[in-house]
């Protein structure tokens, strides 16, 4: 992959020719966004619960299930039946939005709740991709 890079700067002069500089990253995306290729899956996320951290309806989720879950690690888990994307809070037991309009959640003794992974990456596609479609 190539890499054009744009510094920014300030007034009103011209730009300098984006093709007149340019360097070769020595690792490719997969390397970059996924650290444990055989334990990461990705999913994409739904709804405006997680607008807070920056999670939109429809990005792309990349889940890392070999990570240790910490306190406040945004996590993907089985709740009940129904896969959530929140945030989770170890000590209180709880699924927490990134979104004020949406209540906590406790974690109940009685309620059916497995961690799928630890959310370490999130991708938005700005244009459609005939590969998400597919899905």
């Amino acid at each position: 992959m190539n890499v054009i890079p744009l510094h920014a700067s300030a007034g009103i002069s011209g730009f300098e020719s984006p093709a007149a500089e340019y360097s070769q990253l020595s690792f490719d995306l997969d390397e970059l966004l996924i650290e444990h290729p055989s334990s990461t899956f990705i999913g994409r996320a739904s709804g405006d619960s997680m607008q807070g951290v920056g999670i939109f309806d429809g990005d792309l989720l990349i889940v890392d299930r070999y990570v240790t879950v910490q306190s406040n690690d945004v996590i993907v888990a089985n709740f009940n039946g129904e896969f959530v994307c929140k945030i989770l809070d170890t000590q209180r037991r709880l699924l927490v939005s990134a979104n004020e309009r949406y209540q906590t959640v406790p974690i109940n003794d009685y309620d059916t709740f497995t961690i799928e992974g630890v959310v370490t990456r999130s991708i938005r596609c700005h244009r459609p991709s005939y590969l998400l479609s597919q899905s």
